[in-house]
């Protein structure tokens, strides 16, 4: 028999495409493909592209000229691309590198293993590119990078018109899934060993919208709250126009739900904000704030903003920095704004000059990271509950610190030591009482002894995942948590 084809899956961009890319795993594993080994080139090597973020087109089409030169020397190997890119530039992928053996865009990625297929007998490249979802992706099969922590798509698209933003035209109108079938999923990854799930939508807030139900949201986060065994719940990214005092009502009652929301203003800005077309200005958005910090007083709120909208004055950017100020952002994804041809901002007048983009863009993370610092200072002294992540901080080799995500979402290296200094069995996915010694912007440290470990069904899906020794970790990349992942919320 010959041996099985191998696959490597590249992922760029959101929450979103990390999700497509485990059902991708999930599809080419269920056609009998095994994955390559790790710094090895798969037979086929799909690209799971971003349009969002700048040079998206560059970084895709450089990757891809390197392969060329790999793909001539390997008699057989094929290359895919799809994702957002491949949905706005269809033919041209071809057309730039045609050595590409497949594009498929965001609405058919069930079809990848059978254009695979086809392309090799045919010996021809495959194009297929949907205009409309025609079966929800969460039908698909899907290989789950982690074994605690899981993605739960509760919609795709968006009916927003942000001027900035080009994901609506490549992702296309909200279409929701019912009720009843995300929480049978939910149920179902729960019975698996799962223990947390975030939940995704393009603006995850508005979902409802297609069977008529605007308390559709809020329902479902407290629905959540009666599944047994399901230990935290998240969502990204909700919308401020859309945000509505029964889901603060929600987040606040149901335990299981995370005191933590990421909820992107852009700017601070009415001007800028109407210019955006985002449907909200800096009254409503701050009072969300005052009611969500009311309602749950330990949230931890983040934001994506943007810098150097076209026409941003330097007025309107202290607008922004008022808003950082009065929010208090435990962290805030940052960007500078870049041109994205086919979008309505690209072709506005009065583009802010680089170096003016840039200097406020240091201004503003320079505020936002002392405001975060502030914040973490505040927490130095008090206990904290940690759900174990998988590996260890990059600068915690040395150390043997571990990694873990507080409920607020924030992020923790630890020590696993008991009072007498013996070194603790925990796993990922497991739970551990630590209290915090240091604070950064972006990290807490609790270097004291280890208050307490709750062994979890969450962390015997580990062990089982991993079949490695317990208490060791192997280093796998930690999904359900949506800020590592910064560049996915720049188009909410």
């Amino acid at each position: 028999m010959s041996e099985p084809r191998t696959y490597q899956v590249r992922t760029y961009g959101c929450q979103m495409n990390v999700h497509d890319s485990e059902r991708l795993t999930g599809l080419l594993e269920d056609a009998g493909y095994v994955a390559a080994a790790e710094g090895e080139y798969g037979d086929v090597v799909v690209f799971n592209t971003c349009a969002v973020r700048e040079n998206a087109d560059n970084k895709l089409y450089g990757n891809l000229g390197h392969l060329a030169s790999v793909k001539a020397k390997r008699p057989g190997m094929q290359i895919a691309v799809g994702g957002c890119l491949a949905q706005k530039d269809r033919s041209t992928i071809t057309e730039k590198a045609p050595w590409v053996d497949v594009v498929f865009g965001t609405h058919n990625i069930g079809s990848l293993p059978v254009l695979l297929e086809r392309a090799r007998s045919l010996e021809e490249a495959q194009v297929e590119i949907l205009e409309s979802l025609e079966v929800f992706p969460s039908t698909l099969p899907t290989k789950r990078e982690s074994a605690y922590a899981a993605w739960v798509s509760i919609s795709v698209g968006c009916n927003n018109t942000c001027t900035f933003c080009i994901v609506p035209a490549l992702r296309g109108k909200e279409k929701d899934r019912r009720p009843g079938e995300i929480l049978a999923e939910i149920e179902a990854l729960v019975a698996e060993g799962v223990a947390e799930v975030t939940l995704l939508g393009q603006n995850v807030n508005t979902y409802g919208v297609e069977f008529g139900d605007r308390l559709a949201f809020g329902k479902l986060l407290r629905a959540c709250g009666e599944i047994e065994g399901l230990e935290r719940v998240r969502f990204t990214s909700p919308h401020p126009a859309a945000f509505t005092d029964d889901v603060i009502a929600a987040m606040a009652e149901t335990p299981n739900v995370m005191p933590q929301l990421h909820m992107p203003l852009q700017s601070g800005s009415d001007k800028v904000l109407r210019d955006m077309k985002r449907s909200y200005r800096q009254e409503r958005y701050l009072g969300i704030i005052e009611r969500v910090r009311a309602a749950i007083p330990d949230a931890s709120i983040s934001t994506d903003i943007i810098i150097g909208f076209p026409g941003e004055t330097e007025e309107d950017f202290l607008e922004t920095l008022k808003v950082v100020r009065e929010a208090r952002f435990s962290g805030a994804y940052t960007f500078q704004y870049s041109k994205r041809p086919g979008t309505p901002a690209a072709v506005l007048e009065d583009q802010v000059p680089a170096d003016v983009v840039k200097d406020r863009y240091e201004r503003l993370v320079a505020l936002a990271d002392q405001i975060a610092w502030d914040e973490n200072k505040a927490i130095v002294g008090h206990s904290v509950e940690l759900m174990v992540a998988e590996g260890q901080g990059r600068k915690d080799v040395a150390t043997h610190r571990l990694t873990g995500r507080a409920r607020d979402n924030r992020l923790v290296h630890f020590s696993p030591v008991a009072a007498d200094g013996a070194v603790l069995d925990v796993r990922p996915g497991d739970m551990v009482e630590v209290v915090v010694t240091y604070a950064a912007p972006h990290h807490l440290v609790a270097d004291g002894p280890v208050g307490s470990v709750r062994r979890t069904r969450a962390g015997d899906a580990w062990e089982a995942r991993t079949a490695g020794p317990r208490g060791v970790s192997l280093g796998l990349p930690t999904l359900g948590v949506p800020a590592q992942l910064p560049e996915a919320t720049a188009c909410r």
